[in-house]
């Protein structure tokens, strides 16, 4: 186990409390207006908020490497190239546009089958509809028995949980639990891929093993990270981005109206709400050689946390940030990334995203938050949303 700490595995001293990372954007405003490029000693890391900054490291994979951690070189979001190319080309075969849009019937049938569970006037958005919808396509996509979800939400939880404090014993204890994830999910992937290359059948992981470009497949190892990523990343943004979308109609009912009145614009309102309210506010990178962010040095080697958060929210690229516009145009939100590292599941995310609102919104005329239950923020440096949403509607 690596004893360095990690700062993405941390939570930024500002956003110290429940309150206020259910709400961080006013705070990541201000940070970004008072210190563009800013040292945090407390988690050993440069901070970096203005959307000018935050794009040019994402553009910049050379100079901000994004080989980190534990898991470095694992899998597609902590690699670089070459291998970062030729690995992400051959997934690229098998989970393309096409590929993703034939989803779309199975999309819709698991959201209405989810919704006609529901009883009575009350549901938790998250519990019952957010989580659950991805889990099934991503369990459904890579094959996986129908009796495993419940493990897939613990573990992809695990990997984006971040430590209690900056203590050395939470830091251990948040390590110590995401490596014994790790190891479990190695070894659940790694049964699923013998038993696919002994019987293929039409699902993900059949394809990838199958994938070649000039002459070469993936490595199991390959295979088990590009798992792990899609298991972790396709469940929590997804999940987070219905969650927000709900979020958003509740606190602005002009907002619900309106797309009941245009429901075409249900793929403009996915696009703000991620720039609004973004499943993933932080990203981490290493600085590979002495170079400037803003008007700040960074040495090789220096943690670089880049806040998608802030950058959403810049006046300098977008007009009236901190408004909700169902109608903004354009809308260069970095909260797929930008650069090699676009998020390859973005498609996917967008396209379970609109079906998964268009459905809440065809059967629900209102839907209101249930003030009686405390909010609870998702423990994690850089995963935005809650644990929780209790929702009451009228059909």
């Amino acid at each position: 186990m690596e004893n360095k700490k990690y700062a993405n595995m941390l939570i930024m001293p500002e956003l110290d409390s429940a309150e206020k990372r259910l709400f961080p954007f006013d705070i990541l405003s201000v940070l970004r207006k008072e210190a563009p490029v800013r040292y945090d000693r407390t988690r050993n890391c440069w901070d970096v908020f203005a959307y000018g900054d935050v794009h040019r490291v994402l553009k910049d994979s050379r100079t901000f490497s994004s080989v980190r951690g534990a898991a470095a070189g694992q899998n597609l979001l902590f690699m670089d190239p070459p291998k970062h190319t030729q690995l992400r080309d051959l997934v690229n075969k098998a989970f393309t546009p096409k590929a993703i849009q034939e989803l779309a019937p199975r999309i819709q049938s698991i959201a209405e089958q989810l919704l006609d569970q529901v009883t009575g006037e009350e549901m938790d958005i998250v519990s019952d509809f957010a989580t659950p919808l991805p889990v099934i396509v991503i369990s459904e996509l890579l094959g996986a028995p129908k009796e495993d979800r419940a493990h897939f939400k613990r573990w992809s939880d695990i990997l984006v949980e971040s430590a209690e404090d900056v203590s050395d014993e939470a830091f251990q204890k948040i390590t110590e639990k995401r490596m014994g994830a790790m190891q479990e999910l190695t070894l659940y992937f790694k049964s699923i891929l013998e038993l696919r290359a002994k019987q293929p059948q039409d699902d993900l992981i059949s394809a990838l093993l199958k994938a070649e470009i000039n002459g070469e497949k993936l490595t199991e190892r390959d295979l088990i990270g590009f798992c792990i990523l899609l298991l972790a990343a396709g469940n929590e943004t997804t999940t987070n981005l219905i969650t927000n979308g709900v979020r958003i109609v509740t606190e602005q009912p002009s907002i619900h109206s309106e797309l009941n009145l245009s429901p075409e614009t249900i793929p403009s309102f996915i696009e703000e709400v991620l720039r609004y309210y973004p499943p993933i506010v932080a990203i981490g990178r290493i600085a590979t050689e002495n170079t400037e962010i803003g008007s700040q040095t960074v040495q090789a080697g220096d943690q670089i946390i880049i806040w998608v958060g802030a950058a959403n929210w810049d006046e300098s690229k977008f007009t009236d940030p901190d408004k909700f516009d169902l109608h903004r145009k354009p809308n260069p939100h970095l909260s797929f990334g930008f650069g090699i590292h676009f998020c390859l599941g973005a498609p996917l995310a967008r396209l379970e995203g609109k079906i998964a609102l268009q459905a809440l919104l065809d059967r629900y005329n209102e839907i209101k938050l249930q003030t009686d239950q405390p909010l609870i923020p998702i423990p994690s440096s850089f995963v935005f949303g809650v644990k929780n949403y209790p929702i009451t509607f009228v059909q």
